[in-house]
């Protein structure tokens, strides 16, 4: 079965690759050391130092092969918006919330970069599907644990 392809921004990519290479070169080394010092500490059936250092080594391997996984199975987003002006993965969309009558500003990304502290949310929340290929002056519709929210698409960048 074939993985499911993961959608970033250059940047999104640049920092995946940046912490993988700090896991491999960095963390590894590290967790080896410390690895090394609780073997020195002898009887390995009631050491609970080497225990830890383990699983630490086996949480970290897991994590390095799954970063390998997502860059392996990723796509880098070329551009922000279509030539139609659409809003696509990229996409920098200031909405109004059309009862509140406030405005947010977002970043479009791919799930694994979605950041909302940020303001960078996933083309697969509720509100990034339904602003995907809409237009300045839309209105959407966003279904919230709180009922429908309507917002209009003021800009994209």
């Amino acid at each position: 079965m074939a993985e499911k392809k993961i959608m970033l921004t250059r940047d999104g990519y640049d920092k995946l690759v940046e912490k993988l290479d700090y896991l491999k070169s960095v963390r590894r080394i590290e967790v080896s050391e410390r690895l090394k010092a609780a073997i020195a500490l002898g009887d390995l059936s009631e050491n609970s130092e080497y225990d830890d250092a383990k699983n630490e080594q086996g949480k970290l391997e897991g994590e390095i092969i799954e970063l390998e996984a997502k860059l392996r199975n990723s796509e880098i987003i070329q551009s922000s918006a279509d030539d139609t002006g659409k809003i696509t993965i990229g996409s920098t969309v200031t909405v109004r919330d059309v009862e509140l009558d406030m405005t947010d500003t977002y970043m479009i990304v791919g799930s694994t970069e979605a950041d909302p502290d940020e303001n960078k949310i996933s083309d697969e929340s509720p509100l990034g599907t339904a602003l995907i290929d809409k237009t300045v002056g839309q209105i959407v519709q966003v279904h919230a644990p709180a009922g429908i929210v309507e917002f209009e698409i003021v800009e994209i960048k």
